[in-house]
């Protein structure tokens, strides 16, 4: 979802124009109050800020701005920008932060994967160690090796995501 701020004329055929090229449903706010109040209750892929706006009500930027979240943030003046220029740069925007999306996940799964991996090969060491102390129960042996399988499972099922 994108939210469009502006109170011109032509947001309707700006919000047309978005929604048409980026798939994304769009949301209009006339102001910066109506902007901040969206902001509070939905999330949204990126915020179209009119550059004519920001000018007109400066001490409601520092509001909208707080609920932002992880929305980017796209300054467009919409009184000399045409529908594909407003179309360009939103798209790269929109491009832009899903790129930076996968890559951070990508980064935190690759993280993650590391950590798990480490303490995997931990728990299946002591699972070995144990099974090879003389004496053990049968009973404590199975729930042993059930454990060590289990463990084995778990990280041929990491290697494969």
């Amino acid at each position: 979802m994108i939210l469009l701020v502006t109170p011109s004329d032509r947001a309707h055929r700006c919000a047309q124009a978005l929604k048409e090229n980026t798939g994304e449903e769009i949301v209009v706010a006339e102001n910066l109050r109506q902007a901040a109040t969206q902001l509070r209750s939905d999330s949204y892929l990126a915020v179209v800020l009119d550059q004519h706006l920001l000018e007109a009500e400066p001490d409601e930027i520092d509001t909208a701005m707080q609920h932002l979240g992880t929305a980017i943030p796209v300054q467009v003046n919409l009184a000399i920008s045409g529908l594909d220029r407003l179309v360009r740069e939103v798209h790269a925007a929109v491009e832009r932060r899903k790129r930076e999306e996968a890559a951070a996940t990508q980064a935190a799964v690759g993280t993650l994967h590391s950590e798990l991996n480490g303490t995997l090969t931990a728990l299946l060491l002591h699972c070995e160690l144990a099974l090879e102390v003389p004496g053990l129960p049968p009973a404590a042996v199975d729930k042993l090796q059930s454990a060590h399988t289990l463990i084995k499972k778990i990280r041929s099922q990491l290697e494969t995501v």
